[in-house]
């Protein structure tokens, strides 16, 4: 790397396209590991957070709950989760504040739930979604800092960013996140005999190679370019975590059983056929759901439809996005009906998602209680993709901090106090977060224990 054109060439071939030291894994795994094994294999479970997205949003009539607090009403929309209804709590009427802005469809919305302001664009946003940050505060201790997954096929469907030039590439299918999760890297913690794979120790041998040249590149690199860097050095790091955590035997994990490898899919199938999608979604929250209580990953992000979702059923050339524009509202009941199919669909889904969570057995309860799942999507009626009273599910207790099962009514508050939320949960250190008048300092108090 020459003083005046530092080059990304010399750099790579310098530092082997890693970076320096291991601060915040002393800070995590102790010298020898024991902090780490304490907290998951010796002391309490492990919390976890992840979220679920489906796209095109609801029928507000046919979704919404008439009844607050406990034991809430489930409307026709709402029906397919009454087998997990004990795990969900529903947040309804929490809105997105535009101030001023042009609703844009399947931007506005998301980009303001997921990073605290509307944008008009992925590229404009003004700070990292909250997974992003929830990733950093409970992700070290785990293999992956945190595991992005789309039931589409399509791994660039993905609302997770750390800034508005990295978007988290999605896993999207089951065989692949079967391969990341448990292919020839993993280490099954239950097993008596454990040896470091020689090729990881030369690998992590490089590891300080390039500490000065970094700093170096980044004192003389602008704004543009430091986000890059960051975006970099963060992917880096979190090989570092991975390769330390694999040159030690993993604590035992009671519950981490390794599943059977799924069949590929074919290469010609047609992912927005809804039954297709279904198949490869149930796969993949089964995987996860092994993942997690292997100690793979503490979070989580997993699409199951798109924004402006792309399903359609076999047998129909329009689509579900396609229908909530063009068809017209039965007047003898009052709504779309094919469109109500769809988000009926989307519930079913998720019930199958948490269902896969609460099945696997862990202490003297279950995996989903130790997660915190928020559901949500990028719009509230389907028809005019509005932006008020976008809905918000919350499964899992979070190791005690939440209390399922309830409903609560926002009143068109700012969405972001349920963002708060999470991120207090989670242990994210923060009294209030998103901007302007979406800025939120309360918590969601019903929903805490």
């Amino acid at each position: 790397m020459t003083r005046d054109h530092p080059t990304r060439r010399a750099f790579v071939m310098r530092g082997a396209a890693v970076t320096v030291g291991l601060p915040l894994l002393d800070m995590v795994l102790g010298s020898n590991g024991d902090a780490f094994a304490a907290s998951v294999g010796g002391g309490a479970l492990p919390v976890r957070f992840g979220t679920w997205f489906w796209g095109c949003g609801m029928i507000p009539s046919r979704w919404e709950p008439k009844n607050a607090g406990a034991g809430y009403d489930l409307p026709p929309q709402l029906a397919p989760i009454a087998p997990v209804q004990q795990h969900v709590s529903v947040l309804s009427g929490f809105d997105v504040m535009l101030d001023g802005k042009g609703n844009l469809p399947h931007i506005s919305g998301n980009t303001a739930l997921r990073t605290g302001a509307p944008a008009d664009t992925w590229q404009a946003i003004r700070a990292p979604t909250f997974d992003v940050l929830i990733g950093d505060a409970i992700g070290g201790g785990s293999v992956m800092r945190c595991l992005d997954m789309t039931a589409d096929g399509n791994p660039k469907t993905s609302y997770s960013f750390r800034n508005g030039a990295s978007m988290n590439a999605a896993t999207p299918t089951a065989l692949a996140l079967y391969q990341q999760l448990f292919g020839p890297d993993f280490h099954d913690p239950n097993k008596a005999d454990f040896t470091p794979d020689p090729k990881l120790l030369v690998r992590q041998s490089v590891l300080s190679a390039v500490g000065e040249q970094r700093r170096a590149l980044i004192a003389r690199a602008g704004a543009a370019d430091r986000a890059r860097l960051d975006q970099y050095f963060t992917s880096v790091r979190e090989m570092e975590g991975k390769l330390a955590l694999q040159l030690q035997k993993p604590p035992p994990a009671q519950a981490c059983i390794r599943p059977v490898e799924p069949a590929a899919l074919p290469a010609n199938i047609d992912m927005t056929d809804q039954s297709v999608r279904r198949t490869n979604h149930k796969l993949m929250a089964e995987l996860l759901a092994m993942g997690l209580a292997c100690n793979q990953t503490r979070a989580f992000n997993m699409t199951f439809s798109a924004a402006a979702a792309d399903l359609h059923q076999a047998g129909e050339t329009t689509g579900y996005h396609q229908l909530t524009h063009e068809e017209l509202i039965d007047r003898a009941i009052g709504y779309q009906p094919k469109v109500d199919r769809y988000a009926i669909y989307s519930m079913e889904a998720f019930a199958e998602f948490v269902t896969a969570l609460a099945s696997v057995r862990e202490g003297a309860g279950t995996l989903l209680d130790n997660c915190m799942v928020f559901a949500h999507s990028e719009v509230s009626y389907a028809k005019n993709h509005d932006v008020s009273g976008v809905p918000v599910m919350i499964a899992g207790r979070a190791g005690g901090r939440l209390k399922p099962g309830i409903h609560v009514r926002g009143g068109g508050q700012p969405i972001t106090r349920i963002g708060l939320t999470a991120q207090q949960v989670m242990g994210v250190g923060t009294d209030s977060w998103g901007f302007d008048a979406m800025q939120a300092r309360q918590p969601v108090s019903e929903i805490l224990a």
